[in-house]
């Protein structure tokens, strides 16, 4: 399993940083694997942890940005992929209620400890992925802040290519429909965490402005893909490789995760 998470990083960080040597990307692949092996250790404190253990371990900055948000109508937290998701959903858990999407595990020992884990301050509520966007939105009419990752490739539904490095990723539109359909106000949360000190912090930031303003959901997404890549540049080291985030191909196209699959497979098909 090791093995192939670190095959998959090596090939995300060569797609995603052709002009960057083989050696440098090795050392990147070498600080995220240390940076999330410790987010996982970290979330013994986070599941764990009293509630001033989690307060010492994560710092909080720009949560006045949600109350202001929350007394205007309905707040969407778009929280990318970093190894701090789980220390920034739980710091936050210890100020506020709200909903998130919940992969539920195949083990039900572990799904257990992973859903008691992240409900334990205040009343989150987890809604399954097998429900869909649905089941948030129900709770986004009611006035809960929604925790949502929009960086994941879960396949077709629900998703359009748009260029994520210069590259057609498949990418869900939920945001900026929830942003037009809703009136949802998109605050960004970035949780990075600091090699130097062994904490987190987390960073709510103002509400996208104008988003998705006149322009189509395409490029309302497009712009969400290229500001996860101005995030990802303060520390790439801790966003989540791992994932296979160009698994979905647009059709009649090659698997980039084919080891026997060449780079030129993987062109910018269009300007984003």
């Amino acid at each position: 399993m090791v093995g192939r998470r670190r095959r998959i990083a090596l090939r995300n960080l060569e797609l995603c940083f052709p002009d960057t040597s083989p050696a440098a990307r090795e050392a990147l692949g070498k600080a995220h694997f240390r940076a999330l092996a410790q987010s996982i250790v970290d979330r013994s404190v986070l599941w764990y942890g009293s509630a001033e253990q989690v307060r010492q371990l994560v710092s909080l900055q720009g949560y006045e940005h949600l109350e202001a948000a929350r007394e205007k109508g309905p707040v969407v937290l778009l929280a990318p992929h970093f190894i701090g998701l789980d220390a920034g959903a739980t710091r936050l858990s210890l100020e506020a209620t709200a909903a998130s999407m919940y992969q539920v595990q195949s083990n039900p020992g572990f799904d257990a400890m992973f859903r008691r884990g992240r409900t334990r301050f205040n009343d989150i509520q987890l809604v399954s992925r097998r429900d869909g966007i649905r089941g948030l939105m129900r709770h986004l009419k009611a006035g809960l802040p929604v925790y949502y990752l929009p960086d994941m490739d879960f396949g077709r539904r629900g998703s359009i290519f748009v260029p994520f490095y210069g590259i057609e990723a498949a990418t869900l539109t939920a945001p900026a429909q929830m942003a037009r359909n809703w009136g949802a106000q998109i605050l960004p949360v970035l949780t990075f965490w600091s090699p130097d000190t062994g904490g987190y912090h987390v960073r709510v930031e103002p509400p996208l402005a104008d988003f998705p303003g006149p322009h189509t959901l395409e490029d309302a997404t497009a712009r969400l893909n290229r500001q996860i890549q101005e995030w990802i540049a303060e520390a790439p080291a801790q966003y989540h490789w791992v994932h296979k985030r160009f698994k979905t191909r647009p059709y009649g196209t090659p698997d980039l995760y084919d080891p026997d699959t060449p780079l030129e497979f993987a062109p910018p098909a269009r300007k984003s």
